[in-house]
């Protein structure tokens, strides 16, 4: 069997999916992966996967150019003629699926999140809506990562009776071991782990570093991802600033990330919407407690008051006020917190059982045609 996946970041797919990668290997599928070229392809190269560059915007909406990613995709499907497909991220869910539709090739959607336009009302968001509808009419099965994308999804005719939850994109706990709570005697550091864009919520975070650390010397932020490119002129002169003046220390993109998380106290992540965060699970496992903005996708990840806490997205003030609740818990509620995020993690969201749910609809033989395309 030949599986196509249709995604748009090739890291994305290295970090939260190469054990279902090497899973499919090993039950003896051909695997080629679609993705916009970019530095991460080698590591999926080194997996053994066949990559196919595929260039598009990853958030412009220019029909132009999204009418060149649809027809791209179709000429892809003709040539590669693949038995299955999977689609990743908003553009190939709806390009990818209604280009395997059109071709009557089998394809399972993922919705990771359901993204700004989506979540408001507008003229973006009703034509988003009925272009999901269409594309993922003809699915085999829709995968979400939290209940209330799929409750919302579900509301609006996309995925019916199709549809099948996922504890995200799980968290491998053999990778990230329980780490040992480092010493706080040189102070309290907080470390956000995010892609540089307003939607994760860069601008809160630089906010609350420069409010908190007027307050509490004894804090300390750390800051690791990259610049979308889109946000780089906005926000790289303030990160550089802050790290000038000793606030922040910016790591940039990094390879060993669970080893940063390991030498800190606190990870926070202020992220707008999301459809599981890797990040607040990975940093559970590591046994490190965790503040994160009370959206889908991220309150799932933790058990209030007990592994970590909620304060309201977009809110620099929300975030400060949970720092300095955080900073005021004794060191050992804070160790208690990392370890109770390690328990809840270990029970609910192990990768294993993330590969087991594709592998079981990999499986399936696929008798029903798409529907049509209108």
């Amino acid at each position: 069997m030949k599986i196509l996946i249709l995604s748009n970041y090739a890291n994305g797919l290295y970090l939260f999916r190469r054990e279902l990668l090497r899973a499919f290997e090993q039950e003896g599928y051909t695997i080629a992966v679609s993705v916009p070229t970019d530095e991460n392809c080698p590591k999926l190269r080194a997996l053994g996967v066949r990559v196919i560059p595929t260039e598009f915007e990853r958030r412009g909406n220019n029909p132009v150019h999204d009418l060149k990613l649809f027809l791209r995709y179709l000429l892809l499907l003709k040539q590669e003629k693949p038995d299955r497909v999977l689609t990743y991220t908003i553009k190939p869910n709806l390009y990818g699926g209604l280009a395997c539709r059109i071709r009557k090739i089998p394809y399972l959607v993922n919705v990771t999140g359901l993204g700004t336009a989506l979540e408001e009302p507008g003229i973006l968001g009703k034509v988003l809506l009925r272009f999901y509808r269409i594309a993922a009419k003809g699915a085999c099965c829709v995968f979400f990562q939290n209940e209330a994308n799929r409750r919302f999804m579900l509301e609006r005719g996309i995925g019916t009776g199709r549809d099948r939850l996922l504890p995200g994109s799980g968290v491998n706990l053999e990778e990230n071991p329980l780490r040992d709570y480092p010493s706080e005697r040189d102070g309290i550091i907080f470390l956000a782990v995010l892609r540089i864009m307003k939607d994760k919520g860069i601008e809160e975070y630089l906010q609350a570093a420069r409010q908190i650390a007027g307050e509490d010397p004894g804090a300390r932020f750390y800051l690791v991802g990259e610049y979308e490119q889109e946000s780089r002129a906005l926000y790289e002169p303030q990160i550089k600033k802050l790290s000038e003046d000793g606030i922040i220390r910016y790591f940039g993109h990094i390879n060993n990330v669970s080893e940063v998380m390991g030498q800190s106290h606190v990870i926070v992540h202020p992220s707008y919407h999301e459809g599981l965060s890797n990040v607040l699970l990975e940093a559970a496992a590591c046994g490190r407690p965790v503040l994160a903005s009370d959206v889908p996708g991220c309150r799932e990840t933790l058990l209030e008051g007990e592994s970590g806490l909620l304060f309201s997205a977009r809110s620099a003030e929300g975030l400060v006020q949970a720092m300095k609740t955080m900073l005021g818990f004794s060191e050992s509620r804070r160790q208690e917190m990392g370890r109770r995020g390690r328990e809840y993690v270990e029970d609910t969201f192990d990768r294993r059982k993330v590969i087991d749910a594709y592998l079981e609809e990999i499986r399936k033989e696929v008798n029903r045609q798409p529907g049509s395309v209108l």
